[in-house]
């Protein structure tokens, strides 16, 4: 029996195969997937908005950020959540359509697509094998770059417990909805390994590569610093043509 992760990797191979003969011809990199991956609280909102605002100056030099599946339950929200709910209950055939829809969106000249959700590092350690697996799989079709921006530690926290207090309930779910003091949060591992920065960074370099995975420290102003990596000359006024091929950013040490 196919595995899965063949079964994802030969498909979108298969799609994937008009853009890889269009960048061999014009001598560029393969197609290159951005994956901004929070974390919480980074002005993550601010920064999907303004990329979603901006889809069609963007394609216009080749830069996808993608509208979601009509089927999906908030199809026009700027996030592209699929991504980490797909990954968390292993549902692979409703992560590739929507890699499918992805494709479907590109153009020959498409050279860079960007996806956004904070949730990837939220749950990063709800992912079982099998969807680290395909992850892999991801990074042997796209030329990946993991984005991720980080917040004084103990600020995080306290804004991440509060925001646990805040959520319903999930079953499986220790933390969210729950009546439980800071301290009591902080004894659940789920909780705690939020704090571990590093062991995120490494884990990222270990599916796509150390130069790969690149870790920023949030400084207030998220969009703006996406911004200026993606050649973008103000929030308002949009330039795009110093936009480099390849982004080999590097990784910050994290405190």
């Amino acid at each position: 029996m196919e595995k899965p992760s063949i079964h994802f990797t030969n498909e979108l191979a298969e799609l994937l195969k008009p853009f890889e003969q269009s960048l061999e011809q014009l001598k560029k990199q393969p197609l290159k997937l951005i994956i901004h991956a929070g974390t919480p609280k980074t002005g993550t909102t601010s920064l999907q908005t303004y990329l979603d605002k901006r889809q069609r100056k963007l394609r216009g030099k080749g830069i996808l950020y993608p509208h979601n599946l009509e089927s999906l339950q908030n199809p026009s929200a700027p996030k592209h959540q699929w991504f980490e709910k797909n990954l968390v209950t292993t549902h692979l055939e409703n992560f590739l359509e929507n890699f499918k829809n992805i494709i479907s969106q590109a153009k020959k000249d498409t050279h860079t697509i960007i996806l956004s959700s904070e949730g990837i590092y939220n749950y990063w350690w709800d992912f079982p094998d099998e969807s680290k697996d395909i992850l892999c799989e991801l990074g042997k079709l796209f030329d990946i770059e993991i984005w991720v921006w980080f917040r004084e530690p103990l600020v995080f926290i306290e804004s991440y417990y509060k925001q646990c207090i805040r959520n319903p309930q999930i079953k499986n779910n220790p933390c969210y909805g729950k009546n439980l003091s800071f301290a009591e949060m902080l004894d659940i591992e789920w909780f705690s390994q939020h704090l571990n920065y590093q062991g995120f960074v490494t884990e990222c370099q270990t599916l796509f590569g150390k130069n790969n995975v690149s870790a920023f420290k949030y400084q207030g102003d998220v969009v703006q610093e996406v911004i200026q990596k993606l050649g973008l000359a103000t929030p308002n006024g949009i330039r795009l043509s110093h936009y480099p091929l390849r982004l080999r950013a590097r990784t910050n040490a994290i405190a």
